[in-house]
This record gives C-alpha cells, sequence and structure tokens, in this order.
C-alpha cells in the first residue's frame, strides 16, 4: 500500500510547478484529479519545450501530468461550478497556482473552502507572494531567477548573468509545496483541521540559495565572485570545476592542490601549498589546470585521481548516461500509456518505499477524459 491511498487531491494550477506537487502526490498514491477548462484545459498542454508532440499535447505536459484524471468544467456554468464543489468538499488537498485574487472570483478561494471542507489542505503557489509591489508581476521562471540574483552564481565572470539551464523555481516551489502539504496532513491527523499551504516561487528559489545567501548575510554583503575559468561555483576555491581533456571532459570538486598536481604530475599546481591561496589565486591555478588536462585522456586522469579517492568524474552527455550500467540499474525511466494506447518513455519517482521503485503506467489524460466515470462516482455531483 502506497502512503497517501485513499487520499483525493484536486489540481487546479497550470503549468510546473502546481502540477509537478500534484504529481509527486500521485506518485506516492494520491488520487489526483485535474480541474481543466473543456476549451483548452491546462495551458502546458500547448506549452512546447521542443517540437515533439505527441497524441495532441506536449511532452511537457505529459511528463508531469502522468498518472492523474482529468474533470472539464466551465465555473462560469452554475451547473458545472455546482459539480466541482461537490468534489471539493469530498477532497483532502486542493492545489492551485494562479495570480492572487483569481480563485477568489472564481469561487474557491480559501476561505470559501474552508468554510465548505474544514478537513482540506489548501495549497497555493504564487509569483512573488500575496503581498508588497511584486504580487502581481507574472511569476514565469526565467523572470524569478533574475530577480532572485541566483543568475549571478552560474557561467564564468566575463559572461554577464547566466539563467539555471531548468525552470528550478518551478521545480523547487512544486517540491516545498508538497512538503507543505504533508505537514498540515500529518496535523489534520492529529487535530481533524485541514490548513493553508504557501509557496511562492521567489521564497523557493531564495531558499535554493541559502548556502550563499547566508555567506552574504555574515560577510559584510560582499557580492559573489565568480571564476572567469571553468566557473563551477562562486564561493569555492580551485579546483572546483569542469576542465577540458584530451577527448572529453572532466569535472573535479574540492580537495588538496599540492596533492592534485602530484597526481596530475604538474609541478607548476602542486607549488601552491598554501591553501588561503586556492581561493586568492583561484583563477591562476585553474589556468594551470586547463592546459595541463588537455594534453591526456579523459582516462588517463581517471586512472590516477580515481585511486587515490580524490574527488572526480567524467562528465557524461545523455546518450552516455543512459546506455551505462549505473543508470540502467536506478530503473529511472519508466514508460506510460494513454487510454487510446499511446505510449511515452518519462522519468519515475525518485522515491522509493520500503525498496520498492514507485512507477505507474497511467499516462496524462485527456481533457475531461474521466468526466463520466467521475460525476457517477460522486453521485451527489449530479444531484
Amino acid at each position: 500500500m502506497l502512503p497517501l491511498q485513499g487520499l483525493l487531491v484536486l489540481d487546479f494550477s497550470q503549468f510546473l510547478s502546481g502540477p509537478s506537487a500534484a504529481l509527486r502526490l500521485a506518485d506516492l498514491g494520491a488520487r489526483v484529479i485535474k480541474i481543466e477548462r473543456p476549451d483548452g484545459g491546462d495551458l502546458c498542454r500547448r506549452l512546447y519545450i521542443s517540437d515533439l508532440e505527441l497524441d495532441g499535447d506536449s511532452t511537457l505536459f505529459h511528463s508531469i501530468n502522468r498518472n492523474k484524471e482529468s474533470f472539464a468544467a466551465n465555473l462560469k456554468d452554475p451547473a458545472d461550478f455546482a459539480k466541482v464543489k461537490k468534489l471539493v468538499e469530498q477532497a483532502d488537498v486542493l492545489i492551485q497556482n494562479f495570480r492572487p485574487g483569481v480563485m477568489d472570483k472564481i469561487g474557491f478561494g480559501y476561505e470559501m473552502v474552508k468554510a465548505i471542507n474544514p478537513r482540506l489542505v489548501y495549497a497555493e503557489v504564487t509569483g512573488y507572494g500575496k503581498e508588497g509591489p511584486w504580487k502581481d508581476k507574472p511569476g514565469q521562471d526565467l523572470l524569478v531567477q533574475s530577480l532572485s540574483g541566483l543568475t549571478w552564481l552560474s557561467g564564468d565572470e566575463e559572461q554577464g548573468p547566466v539563467p539555471f539551464g531548468l525552470a528550478i523555481a518551478d521545480m523547487m516551489a512544486g517540491a516545498h509545496l508538497v512538503q507543505g502539504i504533508l505537514a498540515c496532513l500529518v496535523r489534520r491527523g492529529i487535530t481533524g483541521k485541514g490548513g493553508l499551504v504557501e509557496v511562492s516561487l521567489l521564497e523557493s528559489v531564495l531558499d535554493f540559495q541559502f548556502e550563499v545567501l547566508t555567506t552574504y548575510l555574515n560577510d559584510g554583503g560582499k557580492a559573489p565572485v565568480r571564476s572567469s575559468v571553468r566557473n563551477a561555483h562562486a564561493y569555492l576555491g580551485a579546483p572546483y570545476g569542469i576542465y577540458e581533456t584530451a577527448d572529453g571532459y572532466l569535472a573535479l570538486a574540492m580537495g588538496s592542490i599540492p596533492r592534485l598536481g602530484e597526481l596530475l604530475g604538474s609541478a607548476e599546481v602542486a607549488a601552491y601549498t598554501d591553501s588561503a591561496t586556492w581561493f586568492s589565486e583561484r583563477d591562476t591555478i585553474k589556468r594551470l589546470l586547463k592546459e595541463h588536462l588537455k594534453q591526456e585522456t579523459t582516462a588517463y586522469w581517471l586512472a590516477r585521481l580515481e585511486p587515490a579517492d580524490y574527488w572526480c568524474a567524467e562528465v557524461f552527455t545523455w546518450d552516455k548516461l543512459t546506455s551505462h550500467e549505473a543508470f540502467q540499474g536506478l530503473r529511472m525511466t519508466q514508460e506510460v500509456v494513454r487510454e487510446n494506447g499511446v505510449a511515452m518513455s518519462t522519468t519515475r519517482c525518485p522515491i522509493r518505499i520500503d525498496g520498492e521503485v514507485l512507477s505507474s503506467p497511467a499516462g496524462s489524460p485527456r481533457i475531461g477524459q474521466h468526466n463520466d466515470r467521475l460525476e457517477q462516482e460522486f453521485i451527489p455531483i449530479t444531484q
């Protein structure tokens, strides 16, 4: 039995943050019903991150809405509104990520829902919170990254701001939302009452930077200084970074510079015996490493570093990763299938429960696919 089996989750959300949270609850056993507009549904159905479309919807939609049901409803129509209200009365969790005030206008704001279902955990994601001068700004991932300071941590110093290569604000907010939901469900088990969980993209991406923001807040407000040579962390000294070799790339993490110089056969690198210089002379040391490591293959360097337990790794492409036995042993991918037989390969839930891998073959739903079944199951909806 999965931990959340028996819980009913209503997913009013769109795009990434809310749906990713609902997906994780589904992976853990909850029954998740997407509440969608009949005319187009979740806008993510048409949000393409490549030119790849499957069965009329974007692969992004498929990947974060697998293992869910869909109930199509026009909430401006009194009959549809009444049906969804009956679902809300019986739900355990409601997730939404509209701008502040939208759900109140629709009729499903927190105070309204709390009045009809005091046991429900109401979870919402905003871009920047519900108060303050930014509350009505669009909560889009790149915009949040840009406002958060995150873009000054990636890339080399001379590059200017560089965004993270994923929708990290959305993904972190979704993960934080799940944490809050689960905490409120535990509390409900004790008190019998639900609650309101609120996260914002901005707060989530600020928390994502807790390590370096804490440094900034306690060192007199010094701005991060990225390396101009193979930067990988603005606050770490040499050798931290990824370096080109004769046939690929090699990642070097933290470690003794003199020891590294010895292992690589570089007297110039080994000469930096004072650990203080590993940051003060960071770029000089990294330039030496950059030139030296080009002389031999990645395998050559790994054969010298790994037996000495020096922290390093080859830099894989997805092709090389997915063909490696280490990846295959994780069973990290699964095939999901829609009701009409359309199949897609995607990742599975990364969590294991009692040693079991959590996977589900259920693909994403078509708009309103489960209306008839849900109306029959939740009989009061049709009355």
